[in-house]
């Protein structure tokens, strides 16, 4: 009875829990396959509670993929956070993609966020979200256009992990992420002036 009564006094929260609800079903079965009839058994509320938050399947959709933006960023800052304590190089970057590999619901996530953004426009942003922010953590040790590489690289690595049902390993990504990046921008010597 008292999550039922907190559930009608706080609209926001059944609201965030059938957002919830929609980016969970999202994940498993796919955007074009979830109806309101499915999310409402998933968030355990009335068929109705979901048109009454959500008056379309698309408004549901965007709280949805609203829910999935919010899973990315948590994910960015850690790996932010890992950069700052044990800086950019190859080896701690090929860490960090193969800890996410071992990721299932993200790396499923990732995967329902591009393929949508593949046809609807409007999530592109979305999906393009996670590799710009990488590409900015990459940008002041590797310079703008190795930076961009090697996030196409490792966008190219989750999606490979996913068509072959299997990771690339670790000294693999690591040996082409140094390819890729060389040395960083305050470890290059200095180019020579011209005589």
């Amino acid at each position: 009875m008292g999550e039922v009564a907190r559930r009608r006094r706080d609209p926001e929260a059944r609201r965030r829990e059938i957002a919830e609800a929609a980016a969970e079903l999202i994940v498993e079965v796919g955007t074009d396959a979830i109806t309101h009839r499915l999310v409402a058994a998933r968030a355990g509320v009335p068929l109705g509670a979901t048109t009454q938050y959500f008056d379309t399947l698309d408004d549901l959709r965007t709280a949805a993929f609203g829910v999935l933006a919010d899973e990315v960023d948590g994910r960015l800052e850690g790996v932010r956070a890992v950069l700052a304590a044990q800086g950019v190089s190859p080896a701690v970057l090929a860490a960090l993609i193969v800890e996410g590999l071992d990721d299932a619901r993200a790396v499923q996530a990732d995967r329902a966020v591009v393929t949508a953004a593949v046809h609807d426009p409007r999530l592109r942003e979305l999906a393009r979200h996670l590799s710009e922010q990488l590409t900015g953590m990459l940008e002041p040790a590797y310079g703008a256009e190795r930076a961009m590489a090697a996030t196409i690289f490792i966008d190219g690595v989750m999606w490979s992990a996913q068509i072959r049902d299997a990771p690339l390993d670790r000294p693999f990504i690591e040996t082409a992420l140094q390819r890729i990046l060389g040395e960083p921008a305050s470890v290059r010597p200095a180019a020579q002036p011209a005589p």
